[in-house]
């Protein structure tokens, strides 16, 4: 019903059509055209944006063999003048001509097939059948995609017959049935696919694989292509010339530099933590000597929540108490509260209730439960109404 103008000419971005229908979709209206540029969500691809006589297309949703636009406000004219918003567009372009370069670089380098495809707004994702990779052999991977993208062969398509796509070597099995539309990145990779596509390889740039995860037994790659690869490489390369200016170092050196600040962070949480057990001895007695009955509780001023699990800690080893002991971090409350084994007490119930009092949550033992809440929390209400309900 409607013919694809973005299969002759992906470059285009602008035409003129006639409305053959008028629908509404997800409550707004929707026309569907004779001809269109716009390419709808299909293949892992989104759908593009742009306007019909200068109305906002919102979104392009594929309805067999008719597209529909929908817009933002309704247009009466029976005759229109469409625009596409070429910079997303050629975005599209350079990402999965890149996938298609990708994949075929994944099979030729580790066997690895192609499971799914999503071109995502700031970066796209590729499902490999493989259960691990090394820092060397993605290396090779990027290397072969790259050197595709290097030689700036030419991007073909060509719509084939079910009598000849035997004839055709498909890096994967057609999904559908009847002419198949094949994207050809000439002697590297034929694929089935009807989305748009560069005409040269050249014109992506550059291919980047930013990180993966495991998925279903297989490993899901995040990648970049072109405009959005050279903005990941202004960002980092930003980041790394903020950290050598306020460091004095040089930008190469920045790696060791954060590795020598992470091993001295971690000694220095250690120290702290040594020094926050030593004090809460000393507290602890202070606090057990003025305690009325087994029942210890305070709020400590300026102390995060290692500080007051240090003391609840240190106050039931004095012998047999219960500490309730309130804190504060940067943005959250705290409370611990800890019991010596010989008072036969759950405090997991009671922690459901201030975690409450607190807007928060917490769990833990029998004996020793946390909960973290608002910053905005009263503790030392809190406190009183958990001295009200142990009454010991």
């Amino acid at each position: 019903m409607t013919k694809r103008l973005y299969f002759e000419d992906p470059y285009r971005t602008e035409f003129e059509a006639r409305v053959l229908d008028r629908r509404t979709a997800g409550g707004r209206p929707a026309l569907v055209l004779d001809q269109t540029c716009f390419y709808p969500e299909s293949g892992g691809q989104p759908f593009d944006l742009g306007s019909l006589n200068g109305v906002e297309v919102v979104e392009v949703v594929e309805d067999a063999e008719a597209i529909l636009h929908v817009l933002k406000s309704q247009v009466e004219a029976d005759a229109v003048k469409g625009r596409i918003e070429w910079k997303r567009r050629f975005d599209h372009m350079q990402q999965h001509t890149g996938q298609h370069i990708l994949s075929q670089a994944f099979v030729e380098v580790l066997k690895g097939e192609t499971k799914s495809f999503h071109l995502g707004g700031d970066s796209s994702t590729l499902e490999i059948g493989i259960g691990t990779v090394s820092d060397e052999s993605l290396e090779r991977v990027e290397g072969r995609a790259n050197q595709v993208v290097f030689e700036d062969r030419p991007v073909k398509t060509r719509f084939v017959p079910p009598d000849r796509i035997a004839e055709v070597p498909l890096r994967r099995p057609p999904k559908v049935e009847g002419v198949i539309r094949v994207v050809e990145v000439e002697g590297f990779d034929w694929s089935a696919c009807g989305g748009t596509h560069v005409g040269r390889t050249g014109e992506i740039g550059l291919i980047k694989v930013m990180g993966w995860e495991r998925i279903r037994g297989n490993l899901r790659f995040g990648f970049v292509c072109g405009a959005r690869a050279l903005a990941e490489f202004q960002a980092r390369n930003r980041v790394v010339r903020d950290l050598a200016g306020k460091f004095n170092i040089q930008a190469g050196d920045v790696p060791v530099f954060v590795e020598r600040l992470g091993a001295e962070a971690k000694e220095s949480k250690r120290r702290l933590k040594k020094l926050e057990e030593t004090l809460a001895g000393y507290e602890a007695g202070e606090f057990v000597a003025k305690a009325e009955g087994r029942l210890v509780k305070t709020v400590l001023a300026e102390r995060g929540p290692d500080a007051a699990r240090a003391l609840a800690l240190a106050v039931i080893r004095k012998g047999e108490f219960i500490a309730l002991i309130g804190a504060r971090s940067e943005s959250r409350s705290h409370l611990v509260m800890a019991r010596s084994e010989s008072i036969g007490v759950d405090l997991r119930p009671l922690a459901a209730e201030l975690a409450s009092l607190m807007n928060g949550k917490g769990g833990g033992s029998p004996s020793l439960v946390e909960i973290a809440g608002d910053l905005s929390a009263d503790l030392d209400a809190v406190l009183l109404a958990a001295a009200a309900k142990l009454k010991i």
